[in-house]
Parts: structure tokens; C-alpha cells; sequence
């Protein structure tokens, strides 16, 4: 007989397999991503979608926390932003003559922190404590974030003009960072058509996206994923793609452990979704680069001779033997 857990974690994994399909209704040819911010809400890891302004990064996420039955925030990072703008403070009340503390738009299920790299590193930083502790701290007071809590920050390219490369230990706190890529012609061919037939990127319940999961399929998944089995050969083989990048001539920086861990974690909620109970390798090798392009750092001759962080992890992928 199928236990009441097991039954739960099937409907979860339905109403967490829906959400692509929601997702879809708004924003055309992105299933890749949209997959990867999905697997992300069920590790509980936040998400860093890098992509040309016009891709449809902020629409995906306001499409995300429409399909999912979530509180959610958005906050339009600039470059006058404060951090007390992000996390709340300290407001004097003159009626007790004491000083209340007001919550930001970080005290969220979902925050869309959007065009991230806009904003300087004092504004950036704010969000570190919050994203790795889940608390945020004011007048010496620590206070506990909702549960789930998931930053999915949007940024451009940082060739850009007016941008803030993110410090390193920000973007570790990263346990994706998505590319979210030009359309092809038929994909934005499928765009035009939906515009040309009335579709309103801001009215999305009028595109017919709406609540398919909650809060309770995201809780019900993460204690699934966390029962899915590894072998100790695919344990070893996340553990040597992580070191290859620390010995590789293109990289002066390599993947910490702290990447082996997020590796592990994607691997497992990979397998879940897809209806699996334990890890094969191809669930590390399709998000081995998303986990891992953000935690290595290219030594600058080879980022002059042309070469690409993808790449290289792409070189380390076909190097590094995956167990049979």
C-alpha cells in the first residue's frame, strides 16, 4: 500500500511538474530555465538569471510566483537604493515614542530582485545575511524570514553600462546562475503572434496563469528529494568534476566545496522531478554548468585569448569519466 507520505510527494511533484506548463502560457522557448528556477525552489536555492534586457526575465519570474500560491515581492534595484530600502528599519513612533521597526520587501515568500547588478555593493551586500541565514538583522535584533524564502535576482551582462559586477561572496550564495538566451526565430516568431492577439505582459490572469502549486507541494518535494539515493560512484564523480576545475590552466579560481554540496543538491531534485528515486549522472551533467559557472573565475589570459567559463567547464565535463 502507498504510504500518505509517498501519495503527498506524488501530488507535489504533479503540482511542481505544472508549474512549467503555467509558466509557459507567459513566456515562450525558455523550458530550460524555467526547469532550473523549479529545481531551485525545491532545493530552497536562490536563483541569478543573467540575460540582454528583453528576454523575458522578469516576466518568467512574475510568471513563477503567479503560478505558484507564494507571497511575493518585487524589488527594482538602482543605483540610489538603500539597504534599509531592502531589508526594512527603524521608525520612530511618536504616539509611544519608541522606535518600530517597519519590514522591507525582503520579509517575502519570492522576492524578484530585478536588475541586481544595477545597484552598488552596499545595497548588494544587505541581501547577504538574509539569503544565507534566512534572518535579518537591525539595532541588534535578528529577525526570522518566512519560510519558504527564495531571491530570484535578474541581472545584465556586466559589460553593460551603469552595472556592479556582484562581490564573489554574494554570487556563491547563488545556487544557480541561468542564462537566459536570445529566442530562435520560431520562439520569437510565437512572441509576436501572442502580442499581435492581444497578449499583455502585465496582465497575466488575463494569459490564463494562475495558483497550480503551494507552499505545502514546495515543503512536501524537499522532504522527498531529500530521501532520493546516490550511489557512492556518482558521489565521487561530483567530487572530481569540483576538483578538475580547481587544477584546470584556464581557471585561477575553482569550485569550493560549497559547489560539490549545491551539485549534490541539484542532482537529487533533478532525479525527483524526473521520476527517479536515486541520481544517475546525466542528472549531474545537465546542471553541472548552471551550478558551477559562478563559483570558478577565469585567469585573464584566457579570458583575452577568448576562451569562456563555459567552455572550460563544458572541457572539464568531457575530461572528468561519469561512472557507468
Amino acid at each position: 500500500m502507498t504510504s500518505s507520505v509517498s501519495v503527498e510527494a506524488l501530488a507535489a511533484r504533479d503540482a511542481l511538474q505544472r508549474l512549467r506548463t503555467e509558466v509557459a502560457k507567459a513566456v515562450v522557448g525558455q523550458d530550460a530555465v524555467v526547469s532550473g528556477v523549479v529545481i531551485a525552489l525545491l532545493c530552497g536555492g536562490h536563483v541569478l538569471l543573467e540575460g540582454v534586457p528583453g528576454v523575458a526575465k522578469t516576466l518568467l519570474v512574475r510568471a513563477m510566483a503567479a503560478a505558484l500560491d507564494v507571497d511575493t515581492k518585487r524589488v527594482q534595484f538602482t543605483p540610489d537604493l538603500m539597504p534599509g530600502d531592502v531589508t526594512g528599519s527603524l521608525i520612530y513612533d511618536a504616539r509611544s515614542a519608541a522606535f518600530n521597526f517597519r519590514p522591507g520587501p525582503i520579509f517575502t515568500n519570492l522576492l524578484l530582485a530585478d536588475e541586481i547588478n544595477r545597484t552598488p555593493p552596499k545595497t548588494q551586500a544587505a541581501l547577504l545575511e538574509a539569503m544565507e541565514e534566512r534572518t535579518v538583522s537591525t539595532d541588534g535584533e535578528s529577525r526570522r524570514l518566512p519560510e519558504p524564502f527564495i531571491v530570484v535576482a535578474t541581472q545584465n551582462p556586466i559589460e553593460y553600462e551603469g552595472t556592479y559586477p556582484l562581490p564573489e561572496a554574494q554570487l556563491d550564495r547563488f545556487l544557480l546562475k541561468l542564462a537566459v538566451p536570445l529566442p530562435e526565430r520560431e520562439e520569437e516568431l510565437g512572441v509576436l503572434r501572442a502580442h499581435h492577439h492581444g497578449f499583455d505582459p502585465r496582465d497575466l490572469k488575463a494569459a490564463g496563469v494562475g495558483p497550480v502549486a503551494s507552499a505545502a507541494d514546495l515543503a512536501a518535494g524537499r522532504e522527498a528529494v531529500r530521501r532520493v539515493a546516490v550511489a557512492e560512484p556518482v558521489l565521487e564523480y561530483m567530487v572530481d568534476l569540483c576538483r578538475a576545475t580547481r587544477v584546470s590552466p584556464a581557471l585561477e579560481l575553482g569550485a569550493s566545496p560549497r559547489g560539490t554540496t549545491a551539485l549534490l543538491a541539484v542532482a537529487k531534485a533533478r532525479a525527483w522531478l524526473s521520476g527517479r528515486e536515486y541520481v544517475i549522472p546525466d542528472d549531474v551533467k545537465a546542471f553541472a554548468i548552471p551550478v558551477l559557472r559562478h563559483r570558478v573565475r577565469l585567469r585573464a589570459e584566457a579570458e583575452l585569448d577568448g576562451v569562456t567559463t563555459d567552455s572550460v567547464l563544458r572541457s572539464v565535463l568531457g575530461a572528468v569519466p561519469a561512472p557507468r
